[in-house]
């Protein structure tokens, strides 16, 4: 496969397809973990590890496992690697860890791991699997961080856990609540597809020139 190819499917899940802001998937833990960056960060790096691997082995056995056990099959694959994850952060980052609490075992029913595994993996060469896993989990990653950060900003006046409005500021809770994590969205949402619709009309606009 071509890297232009491979460069495409990437960034398809950074943005065109990214699997927050323009598929609307993986609303529980986006509203649930994005309190603070550094929850945003470790859920989002961590359904990345999940896709890339996942993808990877789903698409190295496509051709032999039957169709009517295909999703018990991927769900044995991705809990493997969900177990991994979770393992890996109670030995190395048991607050972050703690943080997270029960939705790192979750990814094994996250919808952006199926939707990939049965939409993409299970049709494609491993390398592009593993291209298309770690575009969507960036993707994801990216958009927990944005909307972490405008929550963590506004609702603890920090970022990363350091101070950024000063020590005086007295932090709107509504933003650490779970209504803050729904208007959040939504307006980061609104932002995206704004910009997004705009660089399509540029992109509709250059084509049509170019074909005139």
């Amino acid at each position: 496969m071509a890297k232009q190819d491979l460069k495409k499917i990437f960034l398809n899940g950074i943005v065109t397809e990214n699997p927050t802001f323009r598929l609307v998937l993986g609303m529980c833990p986006t509203l649930a973990i994005t309190t603070s960056v550094l929850n945003g960060l470790g859920m989002g790096l961590a359904t990345t590890f999940v896709l890339v691997c996942s993808n990877f082995v789903i698409s190295l056995i496509r051709n032999f496992v039957p169709s009517k056990v295909r999703i018990p099959a991927y769900i044995v694959v991705i809990a493997t690697f969900v177990t991994i994850v979770q393992l890996l952060l109670e030995a190395f980052l048991p607050s972050l860890s703690q943080s997270l609490g029960l939705f790192i075992p979750l990814i094994v029913v996250n919808c952006i791991i199926f939707a990939r595994a049965e939409s993409f993996a299970s049709k494609n060469p491993p390398l592009a699997s593993m291209a298309d896993g770690l575009g969507m989990g960036l993707g994801f990653t990216i958009s927990l961080s944005i909307i972490s950060a405008v929550r963590e900003l506004i609702g603890s006046g920090t970022l990363l856990g350091f101070p950024v409005l000063g020590g005086n500021y007295p932090g709107v809770l509504l933003f650490i609540l779970a209504p803050g994590g729904y208007i959040t969205l939504g307006l980061v949402m609104v932002a995206f597809n704004a910009v997004m619709k705009k660089i399509d009309g540029r992109r509709r606009a250059a084509a049509e020139g170019s074909v005139a």
